[in-house]
């Protein structure tokens, strides 16, 4: 049988007859107490409540069920753990493996709740944290400790766009310490355009709030794990107290089936954007890792099929505090707001101390101001349009 493309595999994930109930979707099913018709039933439930039988709301229902199975096949792994947003993926996670007494190593270059959970958080239960410049590759050998339980990816890196040498980063972790538990912020890539499970990593992390939803109307978070990983992640999430309400699952189901036409369509956007914003004069620098001047670029033309709407770019001067509010102040498309990954244009500056508070690492930025960009499905003309007279104002 021919191999499945992304497209057609998008298409029919999470449909399945037992959840569609002879509908094109899933059903939406909401419900907190699950009802047995006798102790045997009862008992069987109890047993197989981890593999989709209906035994408690908070342990899911058919809606969640559906999605689960659908995100377990697109990321490769043995099964997967929904959560309210993409911040407790993350926080559980960690919490499912990490010790009082243990160390982490993460990336210096990871999403902001991230770097605060763990510096406020995981601090208090006497878990220590140590940052790694992004492009460490196989030296990060050299900073595991016989106490190292997790090293935690994120690919690329949260506003600088570094892309990791994952293969070598695994290889010298699983070197130095086969017990390790891997983990990646996978949410760039939306479980399509990179396979981290596939690479060696253990857990694959994402928020699907971003591409997988896609219209900025619903959090969820979903974490995909290999089958020496799943039992525990599973267990430890649902004793933390997490749940997703089926709505919103439903919605980030939904949301799949678009997912692979989306984002090739933020892809095409993206580039020619970003290939306009290289021309400009007042900029120094564009960080999208389809280009080649992006750090690790060429770990990104090796393990990623594609890129998507989100990378940032740096000006050669610094704008005043005038300036500044002049250029974000005044757009007509893009719209200034944190997330991304929905429809919509979105876009963030930042000033190099505020970067530099952002970075744990030896991140030595130019001066210039900086700016993150979400670009979205509009007409990539009109949003160049739109950041013309962005540069004329200032």
């Amino acid at each position: 049988m021919a191999k499945i493309r992304p497209e057609t595999q998008l298409v029919h994930l999470g449909r399945n007859p037992k959840y569609t109930q002879k509908g094109v979707n899933p059903v939406i099913q909401r419900t907190s107490s699950v009802i047995f018709n006798s102790l045997e039933e009862k008992r069987h439930a109890t047993h197989n409540r981890a593999n989709g039988v209906l035994f408690y709301g908070r342990r899911g229902t058919q809606t969640h069920f559906a999605f689960q199975e659908a995100m377990t096949e697109l990321e490769c792994g043995a099964g997967s753990v929904l959560y309210p947003s993409g911040a407790a993926a993350i926080t559980n996670a960690i919490l499912s493996f990490a010790c009082s007494g243990e160390h982490i190593l993460v990336t210096g270059s990871a999403y902001d709740p991230t770097q605060n959970f763990c510096d406020k958080i995981a601090t208090k239960l006497n878990i220590e944290t140590t940052y790694f410049d992004p492009l460490i590759g196989e030296n990060i050998g050299d900073l595991i400790r016989p106490n190292t339980s997790i090293v935690f990816l994120e690919s690329p890196g949260s506003i600088t766009m570094e892309v990791h040498d994952i293969p070598a980063i695994v290889k010298a972790i699983r070197q130095k310490s086969p017990d390790i538990i891997i983990m990646i912020d996978n949410t760039w890539a939306a479980g399509v355009l990179l396979k981290p499970l596939l690479l060696g990593v253990d857990i694959s992390i994402q928020s699907a709030t971003k591409y997988i939803n896609g219209h900025s109307d619903g959090m969820l978070g979903v974490a995909v794990a290999n089958e020496r990983c799943i039992e525990t992640l599973r267990e430890n999430s649902y004793l933390l107290g997490q749940t997703a309400d089926p709505d919103t699952v439903y919605m980030a189901g939904r949301g799949l089936h678009t997912l692979a036409t989306r984002l090739k369509q933020h892809e095409t956007n993206s580039l020619i954007v970003a290939n306009w914003l290289l021309e400009q004069p007042q900029v120094e620098q564009v960080f999208h890792p389809a280009l080649a001047s992006s750090p690790g670029h060429a770990f990104f033309i090796r393990d990623f099929s594609g890129c998507n709407g989100l990378f940032s770019f740096q000006l050669k001067s610094r704008l005043s505090t005038e300036q500044f509010s002049e250029f974000l102040d005044n757009f007509t498309h893009f719209k200034m707001g944190y997330s991304w990954g929905g429809y919509e244009s979105l876009i963030l500056g930042y000033q190099t101390e505020d970067l530099l508070s952002m970075r744990q690492y030896d991140y030595q930025p130019n001066k210039g101001t900086f700016f993150r960009v979400h670009i979205g499905l509009e007409h990539p003309q009109d949003l160049i349009d739109d950041l013309q007279l962005a540069f004329q104002r200032i």
